[in-house]
């Protein structure tokens, strides 16, 4: 009887693991070698997306207008605000109705969801933290500045603030599975953009404690067992101090702002790793964290400090595994500088939130063609009054019709993004039999604007699915051919301007004459966009 009993518990507690584990028909991310694929409906999937404004989503009757904008855009998801404070205004007591508004809305008009748990911190503070733990100083203390003041902050180093916010989540999780059976949510975003200011750390006594302490045993191990494959910067700290291999903070990387960040970011990974251990035991989706950038050549402190940053990325991925992706949100120049910084590791380029502007059209092409890119989603993407306007929205146009080709060639390496303004012009890359030369549209001097001190900036994907055989997609783009390896020319054997449709490829216009010079190259105007079936020959 004893044995029966004992059989029982065990296969109870396997379906229970069962249960809470990632099951084929949901949302998750797969990977082959350093390449990553969402797959959602078993298919996979890329976020041609939008995020809403911190508090678009807090009122049912502010959203209603707002998905007929969306649609308008082409988006196929959506990322929506969890506000703490309205989900359990009393502790204990959730109120579910924003987000089952949300999921219904969205299945409506046939979008996935991407949901922000706004919990201990959004944008370093803790504005959505419910008014029983703001106004409960004694029980969820906040961080404290070095002369002792306190901020709108709540520490990661107290079990209490950590409690709740996993109460919280845990229960989030929980009504996920049992109501969103169609699995509209695709993945989660934990906490939002994280970060200490206006010091690099706290002061509170438990941090001051903390401080004191021996450098964890999990995050030594990890430096340890990465040695070799640390990034660059926080190799070069370790290695000033000696690669220490025990003591306090300030004996394993030294004094200063760059400890102070070092530490608070373990502090911050290990808590929001236990927030997301819990809530995927509940329901597995992906699940990822967002980072404000940092200023270049500014002090920790005087930015967002400890958060899921290009240079700490190493800490994060130490304290929180639990996490799937680290992300960047672009508010900052130089576009590529920061996606080559987030991609330097195993970690594919996800974007859940940019500076909505013109220029994201291109920046859209180049990160879904030049890089591991799952997600792109300007901020505040409502604001529009036109939304059939938007550059964006006339780029998801083109982008959700490659989505099956760019899922199939990307692991193949034969899918590439470009990204052009007047500072950069030409681009050159080797595809098939063919060395191609890529060009923004206005280096051929043809179009009035080329004479401007600046130019807009303007993007492309190309495709090549066999060696004489491409697809060329974007705006503002110029394409010519050379053949590698041999003395011969390359011409345009055929250029046919068209779409895809349940991707079956429809030809439209065949775009010869003066449509590709006369067989020179393959153009697309600035402010135009197309996708053009290009057959190569040699001769």
């Amino acid at each position: 009887m004893i044995r029966i009993r004992s059989l029982i518990v065990v296969a109870a507690v396997c379906c229970l693991f069962n249960a809470n584990a990632q099951t084929p028909d949901m949302p998750r991310l797969v990977k082959k070698g350093n390449y990553f694929q969402l797959l959602v409906d078993h298919k996979p999937y890329l976020i041609l997306g939008g995020e809403l404004g911190n508090s678009s989503a807090s009122s049912k009757t502010y959203m209603k207008p707002i998905w007929a904008k969306l649609k308008k855009m082409n988006l196929n998801t959506v990322i929506v605000p969890v506000y703490w404070e309205l989900m359990e205004p009393e502790e204990g007591k959730f109120n579910f109705t924003l987000v089952d508004y949300h999921i219904k809305a969205a299945r409506e008009n046939h979008l996935k969801l991407v949901l922000l748990w706004f919990g201990s911190w959004k944008n370093s503070m803790s504005c959505y933290a419910p008014r029983w733990v703001k106004t409960n100083e004694a029980r969820f203390p906040r961080t404290k500045d070095k002369i002792g003041k306190p901020q709108e902050i709540l520490t990661p180093f107290n079990k209490d603030n950590l409690k709740a916010d996993k109460s919280a989540f845990v229960k989030l999780m929980q009504h996920l599975k049992k109501t969103d059976v169609q699995h509209t949510v695709i993945a989660v975003q934990v906490e939002n953009e994280i970060g200490m200011l206006p010091n690099a750390r706290s002061y509170d006594d438990a941090a001051n404690r903390s401080f004191q302490q021996a450098v964890p045993a999990q995050f030594m191990n990890y430096l340890q067992k990465n040695k070799e494959i640390l990034l660059p910067e926080i190799k070069a700290i370790w290695q000033r101090n000696g690669y220490k291999t025990a003591g306090n903070w300030e004996d394993i990387f030294g004094k200063g702002l760059v400890t102070d960040e070092i530490f608070t970011a373990w502090y911050f990974a290990v808590y929001v790793n236990e927030i997301t251990s819990a809530g995927k035991a509940q329901y597995h989706l992906p699940m990822y964290l967002n980072a404000a950038l940092n200023r270049p050549n500014v002090d920790p402190g005087a930015y967002p400090s400890g958060g899921p940053l290009p240079h700490i990325m190493d800490i994060w991925k130490a304290g929180a595994p639990a996490i799937d992706i680290l992300a960047p949100d672009f508010y900052f120049p130089n576009f590529q500088h920061w996606a080559d910084l987030y991609t330097r590791t195993a970690n594919p380029l996800f974007i859940p939130e940019i500076k909505f502007e013109r220029g994201d059209d291109a920046k859209a092409f180049f990160a879904f063609g030049n890089y591991n890119c799952l997600s792109f989603s300007p901020f505040s993407i409502e604001s529009t009054e036109t939304p059939q306007k938007e550059p964006i929205g006339k780029a998801y146009h083109i982008l959700g019709q490659l989505t099956p080709l760019i899922a199939k060639y990307a692991p193949m390496g034969t899918v590439k993004g470009f990204l052009f303004d007047k500072d950069s012009v030409t681009k050159k890359v080797k595809l098939g039999n063919y060395l191609l030369t890529i060009k923004h549209e206005y280096a051929l001097g043809w179009s009035p604007g080329s004479k401007d001190d600046t130019w807009p900036q303007t993007g492309g994907i190309i495709i090549c699915v066999a060696p004489d055989e491409f697809y060329v997609a974007g705006t503002g783009i110029v394409v010519t051919y050379e053949p590698l390896g041999n003395s011969k020319k390359a011409g345009l054997l055929s250029v046919d301007e068209g779409h895809f449709k349940l991707s079956k490829w429809i030809p439209g216009r065949i775009m010869n004459g003066d449509q590709d010079h006369q067989g020179r190259h393959v153009r697309i105007p600035v402010y135009e966009y197309n996708i053009q079936h290009v057959k190569a020959y040699t001769y």
